[in-house]
């Protein structure tokens, strides 16, 4: 993927709009110093966030659980909206991006401080169209991030160690498996995996992230019929599956067609795997035909 086009990206910092180069934060911002702060991605087609309010949600349940209080999260939607609307974008990236505040350093809560609110807004290019059409392979990393991975905070360095990992190895991503021989997801998405024409996912709680496309996927087999399970994976049967993808608010659905050098099933993108993609590409065109449809978190005024 990617977000470089000729226009430069516009900021937000604590409401004062910006370009993104000139953002500042404070070096005393609790989230630059102990990852004390939460965020979120969004992915705007012709101009509209898509999931919005899946993601709205699981942000307010990022914020009560590290107990960041004061966001104001409706002012925040319009703010956002006044900048995609403002600055014309279509296709494009949201960042958002809360800490607890900024306060001298102490690893107690300080008191009488307010959150600290940051976002951005950027053209986004899909450079992962023609992963979609020819799958990828990936490789297994140890999963050695935090007991809280259902919360979607920026303490991210468990993945990006993983993610180079996998990278340094020649793979497009890292399917990620704890010690006691179960995989959880992947660095930056959720992992799914066929057998028997049955859909197998890590289910939800601590070890993974609560994936808002991930929800949708499970709309979408119930509404194709395909029978899909919260089950995890053990990382001794993985290779026995006959199809794997993943799924992302920027990757939306990828086939995965090898792992570590060798095939999955026979090495090509499985019936299932078409049958999800086509099924999210009905999902997104039908939310785009109907611009007043608010199922999506349309949250104009």
């Amino acid at each position: 993927m990617s977000f470089h086009t000729n226009r430069e990206p516009i900021a937000s910092v604590q409401g004062v709009i910006t370009p993104l180069s000139k953002a500042m934060v404070p070096a005393l911002d609790r989230g630059f110093l102990f990852a004390d702060a939460v965020y979120e991605v969004l992915r705007t087609y012709k101009g509209r966030p898509f999931l919005a309010k899946g993601h709205y949600r699981r942000l307010e349940r990022s914020l009560a659980t590290l107990r960041i209080k004061g966001v104001d999260v409706e002012g925040l939607k319009k703010r956002i909206q006044a900048v995609l609307r403002d600055g014309g974008f279509d296709e494009a990236l949201v960042y958002i991006q809360i800490s607890r505040g900024v306060a001298p350093r102490t690893h107690g809560f300080p008191e009488g401080i307010k959150p600290f609110e940051f976002f951005y807004v950027a053209d986004y290019v899909d450079l992962t169209a023609p992963l979609r059409e020819t799958g990828v392979t990936v490789s297994l990393q140890p999963d050695r991030r935090w007991g809280r991975c259902d919360t979607k905070t920026t303490n991210l360095l468990g993945n990006v160690l993983a993610y180079q990992d996998a990278r340094d190895q020649g793979a497009y991503e890292a399917i990620l498996y704890k010690e006691d021989g179960t995989i959880t997801e992947m660095t930056r998405t959720s992992f799914f995996a066929v057998k028997d024409n049955i859909i197998w996912t890590h289910p939800s709680g601590p070890r993974i992230l609560p994936s808002i496309t991930k929800d949708l996927v499970f709309e979408i087999c119930e509404k194709i019929g395909q029978p899909i399970r919260s089950q995890a994976i053990p990382l001794k049967d993985l290779m026995e599956f006959d199809e794997m993808f993943m799924a992302g608010t920027t990757s939306e659905i990828i086939p995965i067609i090898g792992v570590d050098g060798k095939p999955v099933g026979k090495g090509t993108i499985g019936p299932v795997t078409m049958a999800l993609r086509n099924g999210f590409m009905d999902h997104l065109n039908h939310w785009l035909g109907h611009p007043d449809d608010e199922i999506e978190g349309d949250f104009s005024d």
